[in-house]
Order: C-alpha cells, then sequence, then structure tokens
C-alpha cells in the first residue's frame, strides 16, 4: 500500500524546506507543527542522520469537513509532509489523504480527502516546475 505522494527536488535541503513552506501555502495549507528529526535524533540519541523535517500541514477548512464527518480523524491529522535530504538531492513526500477513508472506512470522507490530495499534489507539482 502506497501512502505518500513524492517529488525529487535537485535543490539543496534548505531551499526545499522555503519552496515547500511556500507551494503549500498557495495551496491553503499552514504549518501547524514542525519536527527537526535530525535535531531530535542527535539529541536524544547521540545518532547522525541526514537532515529531516515533518511538517504538520493543515488547510482549516478541509479540516473542519473532516472533523464534520467524523470527529475522531484528529488522529489522523494533520497531513504530514517530509522534507529530506537524499543522496545529494531532497525528497520531498506528503501522506496521501485517501489514506483517512481507507483507515476509517468512511466513504464520507472521499471527497474531502480527493480535495487534500488534490492540493497536495498540486503543491508537489509546483516544486518540479
Amino acid at each position: 500500500m502506497d501512502y505518500g505522494i513524492p517529488v525529487t527536488l535537485d535543490l539543496p535541503f534548505t531551499e526545499a524546506v522555503e519552496r515547500v513552506r511556500a507551494a503549500l501555502a498557495e495551496q491553503g495549507f499552514g504549518v501547524l507543527t514542525e519536527i527537526d528529526v535530525r535535531a531530535t535524533l542527535r539529541a536524544k540519541l547521540g545518532e547522525e542522520v541526514e537532515d529531516y523535517l515533518i511538517l504538520g500541514a493543515c488547510n482549516p477548512a478541509l479540516a473542519h469537513r473532516a472533523l464534520q464527518v467524523d470527529p475522531r480523524i484528529g488522529l489522523l491529522l494533520p497531513c504530514n509532509v517530509v522534507v529530506r535530504a537524499a543522496d545529494g538531492r531532497t525528497v520531498v513526500e506528503a501522506m496521501d489523504p485517501q489514506m483517512m477513508v481507507q483507515v476509517t472506512g468512511q466513504p464520507a470522507l472521499e471527497a474531502v480527502a480527493g480535495e487534500a490530495a488534490g492540493r497536495l499534489r498540486a503543491a508537489l507539482d509546483a516544486l518540479a516546475d
């Protein structure tokens, strides 16, 4: 089961993160949370890994619609977007919102998940341009 929407960029990590934030904003997503996995693993475990950032992206209107269908959907929100360094390139992956439908078994979520997926795909497509 593929649960992500990926794009690989020939950009430095820091520049890619800036472009991801801008592309998400263009599609109505704000970044509610940010987890610097590299810094966390270094501080907590003394381990070194490539740059790896998890952005918790949220489109408030879509989140509201999903919560109206299923109040427990908050367990699957926000939509995580990972930006990570990989072999001199930067990989950006967004969680496929269709997973909300599969996990919950709620067909009523299909429309909002479809719109969220379309907006995330548009944001990632914009990065590749």
